[in-house]
């Protein structure tokens, strides 16, 4: 097999295995189903969600160590394997405390386990000026999940009941993710990526060589703080719209069935995954981050104004582009300034800025709701952070090779 081939097949697989583990993105099939037909509060019904996201985050950071450790195949075929069991498990239950830890824990534990594996297994089969490219395809397969799994679930609880259908999309999960993930392997150290193919005529493009930092070193970088505090700030703004676009569409634009916004939302997310990673190969991670900084900032602007249908669909996928630019660009980054050795660990330590970024959303929104009218205050504390985004990425700048040499010989 060639080495585009094997490369190819990496891709690919985790590209599906990925489609799999964003059943997390199916969750509010379920919870409207048990408010509706289990009698549960909203409280109780988001509960497992928020717990499955909390233990997403954690798990990321712990497979990113070990799979730097042992390489991602066995971790990844115990993520999948807990999500799909964790699946299962739910369909057997029928209490929020217990769906807390079969979903919650398990499934959340298992989801995060296996998207820490792919993005650094993929990228050591490409060559390094396809980073972007490989993070935006893999991290579009988690947020296009939800276009098929949301009315597949849906038809799923509609026909056959709550439980049966979590103990199917498990059995699914099992028979398809792991199987592919027993596909994913690291490429061998004498292992040299393909030359990207190049037209007549045109010269290859210079890559600089990043080096191997570890964890701690990273710490050490003013960079880290930056990338942490730009994550954290543009994925609240990114979740708060994702959260609450169904409500805001009601409020704001009266329209009370606007669930198709969501699915809206999964195809521009995936779609900035994808074209932003590639961007990012073409003018930099960072000058990328810095073209969805604006356009989401003029965006926050400007979303209080959007008050008929068309305007909201717009904002709504503008709103996605750049919060999916976020999942493509900082993997490619996180590669580029300090190495794919500790690449694992590294991007773990740098993702727990998205869960607090999640906890800032809602607390903006809250926050918002309490002082403000509606969602109008939101949106102004929104384009500040964008603001403070827009700043950090203009002032930020790849380690120079003095500060590498220093932090490898400390």
């Amino acid at each position: 097999m060639s080495k585009i081939d094997k490369a190819s097949r990496i891709l690919l697989a985790g590209f599906c295995i990925n489609l799999c583990l964003g059943i997390l993105y199916a969750w509010s099939v379920f919870n409207k189903a048990l408010v509706t037909e289990s009698g549960w509060s909203a409280a109780e019904a988001s509960a497992p969600y928020a717990t499955a996201t909390i233990t997403f985050s954690i798990c990321l950071l712990v497979a990113g160590i070990l799979q730097d450790r042992m390489g991602p195949r066995m971790i990844l075929i115990l993520g999948t394997v807990l999500t799909g069991l964790g699946m299962i498990a739910s369909g057997f239950v029928n209490t929020p405390m217990m769906l807390n830890i079969t979903f919650g824990v398990i499934t959340g534990a298992g989801i995060g386990f296996g998207y820490a594996c792919l993005s650094p297994s993929a990228m050591k089969w490409f060559h390094p000026s396809k980073k972007g490219m490989v993070n935006g395809l893999i991290a579009a397969g988690f947020g296009l999940a939800a276009i098929y799994l949301a009315p597949l679930t849906s038809a799923l609880i509609d026909s056959m009941g709550i439980q049966t259908s979590f103990k199917i999309l498990g059995v699914g999960i099992l028979f398809i993710a792991v199987p592919l993930a027993a596909t994913i392997n690291n490429p061998t150290a004498d292992y040299t990526p393909a030359e990207p193919k190049l037209k007549e005529g045109q010269a290859p493009k210079a890559v600089k060589k990043s080096e191997d930092l570890t964890w701690k070193a990273m710490l050490k970088t003013p960079q880290f703080y930056s990338l942490w505090i730009m994550y954290a700030l543009a994925a609240s703004v990114g979740l708060m719209i994702i959260g609450n676009i169904t409500t805001i569409a009601s409020v704001q634009a009266n329209l009370p069935n606007a669930v198709y916004l969501a699915s809206l939302l999964a195809i521009f997310n995936s779609g900035g995954r994808v074209c932003a990673g590639m961007l990012a190969d073409k003018i930099g991670g960072v000058r990328t981050l810095l073209l969805a900084f604006v356009l989401q900032g003029v965006n926050m602007v400007l979303f209080a104004t959007f008050q008929s249908e068309v305007t909201l669909i717009i904002g709504t996928a503008v709103a996605a582009v750049g919060y999916g630019t976020l999942l493509a660009v900082f993997p490619t980054l996180t590669a580029e300034f300090y190495g794919l050795k500790n690449y694992g660990t590294n991007y773990g330590v740098l993702y727990t800025s998205w869960g607090i970024g999640g906890a800032i959303g809602a607390a903006v929104v809250g926050f918002s709701m309490t002082n403000g009218d509606g969602y109008g205050l939101a949106y102004t504390i929104s384009a500040v952070m964008m603001a403070v985004c827009i700043v950090l990425a203009l002032v930020t700048k790849p380690l120079s090779e003095a500060k590498v040499a220093e932090l490898k010989n400390a």
